[in-house]
């Protein structure tokens, strides 16, 4: 897009424009872009992903330049800049994952799906996130985080039946 003339700004919803505003209350009326990080997840936990429309229309809600939402949206793995599954499975594979059997979940979910990680099933039931850093339940290894919820001690059965009750 040339210029912000040019721009189209997707409206937000007012109950998401209200919850934005909740959240930037708490901050200095100069440090508004410290809203930005919540206002991402009330967005895309609506639409299911950060359209540059979308991004453009927080930028404008909370009076910051676009590049800030921008940086922000690509920076973090928890955003989606792009249409994925329903469903968010992200397998650990880091340190304690990987040496009590991570990797070879994530192997059994591609084989079991038809995908790699970082990419959606075709019917867009489930996206498998691209590898995580880290989720932060090493005592539970190996582990894996489904709509952001921790399921711990996995087995190739129990992640069988997780799947099989995603919608």
């Amino acid at each position: 897009m040339s210029s912000a003339q040019d721009r189209q700004v997707e409206t937000l919803s007012s109950e998401i424009k209200e919850k934005i505003d909740l959240w930037a209350e708490r901050y200095p009326a100069d440090r508004r872009r410290s809203a930005v990080l919540m206002a991402l997840h009330y967005v895309q936990h609506d639409y299911g992903f950060l359209s540059r429309e979308l991004m453009d229309a927080v930028a404008d809600h909370l009076s910051i330049p676009p590049i800030w939402v921008y940086e922000a949206a690509t920076f973090y793995s928890m955003f989606h800049t792009s249409p994925v599954g329903r469903h968010e499975v992200a397998v650990c594979t880091n340190i304690s994952c990987m040496l009590r059997g991570g990797e070879d979940l994530l192997r059994h979910i591609e084989n079991r799906l038809g995908i790699r990680a970082g990419e959606s099933t075709s019917d867009g039931r489930i996206y498998l996130k691209k590898e995580e850093e880290c989720l932060a339940a090493c005592v539970g290894a190996p582990m894996m985080m489904v709509d952001h919820h921790y399921y711990e001690d996995l087995t190739l059965e129990r992640v069988n039946e997780i799947i099989d009750h995603l919608d």
